[in-house]
């Protein structure tokens, strides 16, 4: 899409501490600079996705209900380039991941951790499997598909990237079936390079979930608290990978996404490339705007997507999709007694049992919630959807958790 005429560029779009803004009002920008410099060990540089000039710093509120220091750069419409911009030099496992760092890349599927982070193992002898999730399970979404379909070459070199740098005894390209173009081309690739094997996965949300995805390729159960290394495998998503490799051919840091525009309110649904900082109205009016009052607007998929307060928010690294539904499709139906069918139990990925769990929220009960394991819970929302009653069951177990945290809390003291 054209250049916007400003971007809003938030020093916090991962996991972790917020970068530390290193321009102000009136700085000279270009893109690919970087204008906020990593935190600590958790944490991700920042970089300009539009050449202009620095309007201003200022704290606005994210969709999360947090002050982030935000960077507003007036672009110049030139796109110049920044002076520094070269491929890092790479020749071991530790220069590898210095330039991962280096890219600003976090984790494109929506979690938002660096990307760094995740590949800087401890233990580098315990990786046994490394994941590559093209999922894309979630309704709507197909950023990832068009990634995959329109530049996979870029998504091949990073897989081998990753190869030759953490040296996995396995490599498992995990695509539902409903991409059967995807699963042909890397396919293609896969029988004609040794270590690597492309599964295709029954179409069925929440297919792309760390923890799910892991079980459906290796039958391993990472536990409760544990990580994905915890049973030798690391999972990391297919656009990631064609950042890395672009990072490391080209040294342009992370400052653009292809974002899935859709739903119901949308006029021209279609998959568009933003600059980071792009507001979603011009992404919206690029897509020839509403074509109803939209309802709701969101940041991911209509499963686990976040609801936006304001259509000035920005695209932001992890931002996969923007939806906006009508009124029809928006609103919260009402919610009626639990009639005990059991359905929520059926459907969850994990095998919770999310009625108990509301009850025991209910009830106060920290002991009842530890004994449910409702931090197991992944938030997907396959509970909440097929509830004939309608309870809003993802709430209440997001409430849940903080509960049994205090409770946990409380024990330890």
């Amino acid at each position: 899409m054209p250049i916007p005429a400003e971007v809003f560029i938030p020093m916090s779009m991962h996991i972790g501490a917020p970068a530390k803004p290193i321009v102000e009002a009136g700085s000279e920008v270009k893109v690919g600079q970087i204008i906020g410099e990593p935190v600590g060990f958790v944490s991700s540089p920042v970089h300009a996705s539009v050449s202009g000039k620095v309007k201003r710093l200022e704290e606005r509120v994210n969709s999360a209900g947090k002050l982030i220091t935000t960077v507003v750069i007036t672009s110049d419409g030139k796109q110049a380039l920044y002076e520094g911009i070269k491929p890092p030099e790479v020749h071991d496992r530790v220069s590898f991941l210095a330039a991962v760092r280096d890219s600003g890349i976090v984790g494109l599927g929506g979690a938002g951790f660096p990307t760094a982070v995740k590949l800087s193992l401890k233990e580098p002898a315990k990786l046994e499997t490394l994941i590559i999730n093209g999922a894309e399970c979630e309704p709507f979404i197909t950023s990832d598909t068009r990634v995959m379909l329109d530049d996979t070459s870029s998504v091949w070199e990073g897989l081998l990237l990753l190869q030759k740098y953490l040296a996995p005894p396995k490599i498992i390209f995990a695509i539902e079936k409903n991409k059967p173009l995807c699963i042909a081309a890397f396919k293609s690739l896969a029988n004609k390079h040794e270590g690597v094997e492309v599964m295709a996965l029954p179409s069925v949300y929440p297919q792309g979930g760390e923890k799910v995805l892991i079980y459906n390729t290796t039958r391993r159960i990472v536990p409760e608290g544990g990580l994905p290394i915890d049973v030798g495998a690391v999972v990391i998503n297919s656009t990631t990978l064609a950042s890395i490799a672009r990072f490391i051919k080209t040294g342009m840091p992370l400052v653009e996404k292809c974002v899935t525009v859709d739903g119901s309110a949308v006029r021209i649904p279609q998959n568009v490339i933003a600059p980071i900082g792009t507001p979603l109205q011009e992404l919206f009016d690029f897509c020839g705007g509403f074509v109803s009052s939209p309802h709701k607007i969101l940041y991911g998929g209509p499963m686990m997507g976040i609801s936006v307060p304001d259509l000035a928010e920005p695209v932001l690294k992890i931002t996969n999709a923007a939806l906006a539904f009508d009124e029809k499709d928006a609103v919260q139906k009402l919610e009626s007694p639990c009639i005990r069918c059991g359905r929520c139990i059926e459907n969850c990925p994990l095998g919770l049992m999310p009625a108990e769990i509301e009850t025991a929220f209910k009830k106060g009960s920290g002991e009842d919630l530890e004994l449910l394991k409702v931090n197991l819970c992944m938030e997907c929302g396959c509970c909440s959807y097929v509830c004939p009653a309608r309870r809003h069951l993802v709430q209440m177990h997001k409430l849940a958790k903080v509960m049994l945290k205090n409770h946990l809390e409380g024990k330890s003291l």
